[in-house]
């Protein structure tokens, strides 16, 4: 029997690497939890990498070459699934992003990255690293922007943002960008394509106050959810874990302004941030 053919980088590299490794193990007739088991991984995981919402790492595919008897064709195929214009430590959940049916997330700081205009985004990349030339942060500003045309489908994915009210109050970029950003959220909630809740100061204390988290769920796939910090991030796939963030999210929703209220007062900070520039 014909091995399989390395593949094309143009071609979705990651779905097309998925795809094979499910053929492979299929071959072998192992489940998705023997493979794992296997490689010391959970069976989720291997769902993951199969359905494309996993990077595969380099040293993963060779145990992958050795354990499915492929003759290095995921060694030789990883460098091509791996290719990306994020950074390293964000490549993994750009592209579970591109793939999510629903995304729940809780901002405290920032107003998150699929939602953000450019000028707010290149105010946010110049703040990360002063240093950097302008026409990297250019780069990064339109990996940015790029990211956001997910939200140019009418309906996928559901974004569901719980905005933290100093999330909106934090000045970044000036009052005009400020004010621009805030329109844009709540154009994106009038027009009925994100569920927008701020969750306000006079909450008090809440769930999360020890940081931002997205979970991301999928078609054919487990759900994840993404922690970040100072230049460092991470992806946890554990069934326990995502279903204690979930509940976490769900109590941050409680504590909330109604879609109604919260819609409201990002459209009265916008007003605010306007006259505020232009008296």
């Amino acid at each position: 029997m014909a091995g399989p053919k390395d593949l094309d980088p143009s071609s979705s590299p990651r779905a097309l690497l998925g795809a094979e490794l499910r053929h492979a193990r299929e071959r072998k007739g192992l489940s998705q939890e023997q493979l794992g088991q296997r490689l010391f991984v959970s069976g989720s995981f291997i769902g993951q990498l199969e359905a494309g919402t996993r990077r595969m790492q380099p040293e993963f595919a060779r145990m992958l070459d050795e354990v499915l008897e492929t003759g290095g064709f995921f060694t030789r195929n990883c460098r091509a699934a791996a290719t990306s214009k994020y950074p390293a430590h964000f490549v993994d959940v750009a592209e579970s992003e591109a793939q999510a049916t629903a995304i729940r997330q809780y901002a405290p700081l920032l107003i998150p990255g699929l939602i953000q205009t450019a000028a707010y985004a290149w105010a946010v990349n110049r703040a990360y690293d002063p240093t950097t030339p302008e026409e990297t942060i250019e780069e990064w500003t339109e990996g940015r922007m790029e990211r956001t045309r997910l939200l140019d489908h009418p309906t996928k994915p559901m974004l569901w943002a719980v905005l933290d009210e100093a999330a909106l109050r934090r000045e970044i970029g000036g009052r005009a960008v400020m004010a621009e950003a805030l329109r844009h959220i709540a154009g994106l909630a009038r027009r009925s394509r994100i569920i927008l809740q701020v969750l306000p100061f006079s909450a008090g204390g809440h769930a999360a106050l020890q940081g931002a988290m997205k979970l991301m769920e999928f078609a054919d796939a487990p759900p994840l959810v993404y922690f970040e910090g100072v230049r460092n991030s991470r992806l946890e796939d554990d069934p326990a874990r995502v279903a204690q963030l979930r509940f976490v999210f769900d109590l941050l929703v409680a504590s909330a302004l109604s879609q109604e209220k919260s819609l409201a007062l990002v459209e009265a900070l916008a007003e605010d941030y306007t006259h505020e520039e232009h008296p």
